[in-house]
């Protein structure tokens, strides 16, 4: 069946703005990608991953280019024929919907993961000076945020640690360092976070420089992020990690993302779901996806300043959809 595809870009704003070691940002376009049978409509939302040269514009040409050459589209052609990418993962997660929509089920019961339920997500502590880190921290705190992650920068960790935890003490705490450790002895930063309760340390290293984290001995579990793209990453980084981070941008749609998981399973690494900013539609398969985890990063929506009509429900630190029923 001939499936009609329409794609759209769309600027949202940030609330505030959003800093990470590579930049700022104040906005965020996404793309959304529209597949209709005629009958059903399924809707997809992918954010272009910047840092590896993404851009909204391109990914919506890309999606328009391999439609043309492939109008009997599929997930498996998909899987075959497109690049990894937020421009698949808008495709992909269409196509998902779609289905969902056709046959009348869930995603979750569609994807044959577990029934949902309500997740504790981390919500994110922009980089910053450590006084406006610590403030930032007792706000979420105060909105019941128990789980909070903090980007790095490889200079003054420590002390923005250690300021996000007095400003939200009871808090679990997860650090991003966003590759920024390379030339840093790992183990020793790693214990010098220990007494401020994190318990994950996203991609010290640069993606490709893996194999300097061969022989640690870290007293904080490591995850991959950008070192991990697809299902097949996952054997060649194990022995350096813990667990896996999994954003379905990143990975270029529900399919690719699944199979990272249960590759990981198979390795007895953990897993993590995360997310770019993004609106709720972007965060649909990977809530469905998280609840095979043990963290959960999908605060995209409540960076921005406003959401879909019909999006989430983010309640004292928990994500659940908007008809979840108490």
């Amino acid at each position: 069946m001939t499936l009609s595809v329409s794609v759209t870009v769309e600027r949202w704003p940030v609330d505030g703005s959003f800093i990470i070691s590579r930049g700022t940002k104040t906005h965020v376009d996404i793309v959304l990608c529209t597949i209709s049978d005629g009958l059903h409509v399924g809707i997809g939302e992918a954010t272009p991953i910047y840092y590896e040269g993404e851009s909204a514009d391109k990914c919506a040409d890309d999606i328009s280019q391999f439609v043309a050459k492939h109008p009997k589209l599929d997930r498996a052609i998909l899987l075959q024929k497109m690049p990894r990418g937020a421009a698949r993962n808008a495709l992909d997660c269409a196509l998902w919907d779609l289905d969902c929509r056709k046959n009348g089920t869930s995603l979750s019961q569609h994807a044959g993961l577990p029934e949902p339920r309500p997740l504790i997500s981390a919500f994110t502590i922009s980089l910053d000076r450590p006084e406006i880190m610590e403030t930032k921290a007792r706000e979420a705190a105060l909105n019941g945020h128990g789980l909070l992650k903090l980007k790095l920068s490889g200079q003054d960790d420590q002390a923005r640690v250690a300021a996000v935890h007095r400003g939200a003490p009871a808090a679990r705490l997860i650090v991003d360092a966003n590759e920024s450790w390379n030339d840093l002895d790992i183990a020793a930063e790693a214990a010098r976070l220990g007494p401020y309760a994190v318990e994950l340390i996203e991609q010290p290293v640069s993606a490709g420089q893996d194999h300097l984290l061969s022989g640690v001995r870290s007293p904080v579990l490591l995850c991959a992020d950008e070192s991990c793209h697809t299902s097949a990453d996952v054997e060649r980084i194990a022995p350096f990690y813990d667990a896996v981070n999994i954003k379905l941008d990143k990975a270029g749609g529900l399919t690719e993302a699944m199979a990272i998981a249960h590759a990981a399973q198979a390795m007895n690494l953990k897993i993590m779901v995360g997310c770019m900013l993004s609106t709720s539609w972007g965060i649909r398969p990977a809530f469905a996806l998280a609840q095979l985890a043990q963290w959960v990063d999908l605060d995209g929506p409540l960076l921005l300043a406003k959401d879909r009509p019909v999006g989430f429900r983010f309640d004292s630190g928990t994500i659940a959809p908007a008809n979840w029923k108490d």
